[in-house]
């Protein structure tokens, strides 16, 4: 495995550091961040259905733990109580697309019109620029065109290490087993808002992983300097500043 060489360009309004790979590299989504902290994301993907957040929202409470939203901009407007209700929380919500369409099929203006009209959705809620811009591809669906794009636009790129499966609905164990037997320091989980049985299936992976490992927001898992992202991998790592293995040193 090899990882793509990086040098950081700097977004002014938000001083995050969106990095950029020697052509030739295969641009990459970041899937999972090398940590030895026991830090670990929850992911919420949504573009359809919401009578289940609530209660999502009751739970993460009751657990005293940050969950980062990925919504589709047709879901906020549809939902504009549930999104008062999650900022109010304290959670994150990023870009999901608008529409949720498959983009590897479409082209570079279409792209930027899904991201920036979620993105004007999202900032009516949460304070323009007041966290890192990351979006999620509807299907985890991507081609360089569209991460080219969106890091344009000042966006990471952001997929997921685990993935819950409840889209496929293979029943409550299933769930539970896999993501115990897979999760590890820095994984990014992924559950989607309306899926079968989610609060019932939340409810125990939550208590179980929290003897171990620790739930932070994505911005708070995700590093912002000084990284490389393995291009066949999707790891995030950081960069050594040095010989001597020291991290932590920022570039401009």
């Amino acid at each position: 495995m090899f990882s793509a060489a990086v040098s950081p360009t700097v977004s002014a309004a938000e001083n995050i550091y969106y990095l950029s790979e020697y052509s030739g590299s295969r641009l990459t989504p970041i899937y999972k961040v090398e940590r030895h902290d026991k830090k670990i994301s929850l992911t919420i993907d949504g573009a359809w259905g919401s009578n289940k957040t609530e209660a999502l929202l009751k739970l993460f409470k009751a657990e005293s733990i940050p969950v980062s939203f990925f919504f589709a901009g047709i879901w906020l407007e549809n939902n504009p109580n549930l999104v008062n209700k999650i900022i109010e929380a304290g959670h994150q919500i990023y870009n999901h697309s608008y529409s949720h369409p498959h983009f590897n099929y479409l082209n570079q203006k279409e792209i930027e019109k899904e991201l920036l009209k979620t993105e004007e959705i999202i900032n009516k809620y949460q304070k323009k620029n007041a966290n890192p811009k990351f979006f999620r591809p509807p299907y985890g669906e991507y081609n360089e065109l569209v991460i080219k794009t969106a890091r344009e636009l000042n966006y990471q790129v952001v997929q997921w290490s685990l993935d819950s499966h409840d889209w496929m609905d293979p029943g409550k164990e299933y769930i539970i087993n896999r993501i115990n037997k897979n999760i590890s320091s820095g994984d990014i989980i992924l559950f989607h808002n309306n899926s079968n049985n989610i609060v019932e299936i939340l409810s125990e992976i939550i208590p179980m992983l929290k003897k171990e490992y620790q739930f932070v927001k994505i911005k708070d898992l995700i590093y912002n300097n000084n990284y490389q992202i393995n291009s066949l991998t999707g790891l995030q790592s950081k960069i050594k500043d040095d010989d001597n293995g020291n991290y932590g040193r920022k570039t401009k």
